[in-house]
């Protein structure tokens, strides 16, 4: 492990001090700031829990989250490949509550009125906020591939967002006749989790390679080169010889059509034949971010320094839905930006000292037993976007022990954030 990731690690895991329980009537009393955030994942927990724990009480902090287990995006992928049991990334909220005195409103946020400084809920009530934190991720432009809809997804799950399609794209790969093929469509840029689609081949091909070796994998890529893309297919070549083909937009033309009766997907080149498929469409920031009037075009531009909406001083957006420049869309990008946001909103809300922007970013992929890789970097806040530090990537022909240990280091990784995140 490197003293980098050492100390990135080290960071997730410190502990802070424990605020008293927040009730539902508080809601009224407008005795101290209050701060909404909307989203339970990797920005909005880790936000809710640090201006919890480090204001000690001075801040009233209100989570809307639908659903009451979390299953994270993030190690989805190594779920999918057989490394991990779904509960195994599944989460709950109590330990914000117990923990910290978060009040975790399960509902969903269906408006904002930014100039009343309210949010309100599917059940009709409408909550008044000091601060909001917006962390939505994404949704699909499901019309960016031409006959992909939202009305017959699974039967090619994108399986982009938290939720149980993973489990039934997983079903499905392992129901493959033998022989069949399996087609993967990743989506343009920007997207979640620029590694993503990459990693996903490299567990779809891990399953087959032990179900069903004569299967073959084809990977109809809109864009001509992407994240760890050396890496990646020096594993394929290594792993999977002969059973990975990916064919960037320039060759086939892009996809054309997509018959979900039929399973076919038809590129300028030819019409492929998918016995199960992933389709992951273009996307953009969370719904709520139209509503509540902070989009410019599919995202969120923010102030570097404190996450804050250009739109509007008074909210704050993390994540996937922002605009963040040269940080990448991640689970470990939005924790970063969390800690970043909690500290400039709890600066000017109770008067604490607030500390210059400083951002991190690791992302983590799996190709085959052990035989793990990563990107990553450090940025800073700029006057009118995050920057570049220092950056690093795993190198190709890396020997077996260094592979092992970033491996190794990407499990400690998880266990840290969600500790980070839900603890």
């Amino acid at each position: 492990m490197t003293d980098f990731t050492r100390r990135q690690i080290s960071g997730l895991l410190g502990l802070g001090a424990v605020t008293a329980g927040l009730s539902l009537p508080a809601y009224a009393q407008g005795a101290k700031p209050r701060v909404i955030v909307i989203g339970g994942g990797a920005g909005g927990a880790t936000a809710a829990r640090y201006l919890a724990k480090d204001s000690k009480g001075a801040i009233d902090v209100i989570l809307i989250e639908p659903t009451k287990k979390y299953y994270t995006c993030f190690f989805s992928n190594l779920y999918l490949g057989g490394y991990r049991d779904y509960s195994m990334i599944g989460h709950t909220y109590d330990g914000l509550a117990a923990n910290h005195g978060v009040n975790v409103i399960h509902d969903w946020a269906v408006g904002v009125d930014g100039a009343a400084k309210t949010v309100e809920l599917g059940s009709g009530a409408k909550i008044s906020y000091d601060r909001l934190v917006i962390s939505p991720g994404i949704d699909m432009k499901y019309d960016s591939v031409p006959g992909y809809s939202i009305e017959n997804q699974d039967a090619m799950p994108h399986a982009w967002k938290s939720g149980t399609q993973v489990a039934l794209l997983k079903a499905q790969v392992e129901a493959m006749r033998e022989g069949g093929t399996f087609v993967m469509v990743p989506p343009p840029n920007p997207y979640r989790c620029p590694p993503g689609p990459y990693e996903r081949i490299s567990m779809v091909a891990h399953i087959l390679k032990r179900k069903n070796p004569t299967a073959k994998i084809i990977v109809l890529d809109p864009k001509e080169k992407f994240s760890k893309q050396g890496l990646f297919v020096e594993g394929w070549q290594k792993h999977y010889p002969d059973m990975v083909e990916w064919i960037p937009a320039s060759i086939s033309g892009g996809v054309q059509n997509i018959n979900m009766d039929t399973m076919e997907i038809e590129t300028d080149i030819d019409t492929f034949k998918a016995d199960a498929a992933s389709v992951v469409p273009a996307q953009k920031a969370g719904a709520i971010c139209d509503r509540a009037g902070i989009t410019d075009g599919d995202w969120c531009p923010i102030v570097p320094a404190t996450m804050q909406s250009r739109a509007d001083e008074n909210i704050h957006v993390l994540g996937d839905a922002s605009v963040a420049s040269a940080m990448p869309k991640s689970g470990f990008s939005a924790n970063s930006q969390a800690k970043v946001a909690a500290n400039a909103i709890r600066g000017a809300l109770t008067g604490s000292r607030v500390f210059p922007a400083r951002f991190v970013n690791t992302c983590w992929s799996l190709i085959e037993d052990n035989d793990g890789v990563k990107v990553g970097a450090n940025y800073k806040a700029g006057e009118d976007k995050i920057e570049v530090v220092d950056k690093f990537i795993s190198k190709t022909g890396e020997d077996e022990d260094q592979r092992k240990a970033t491996y190794d280091e990407s499990e400690a990784w998880y266990a840290a954030i969600t500790a980070d995140m839900f603890s």
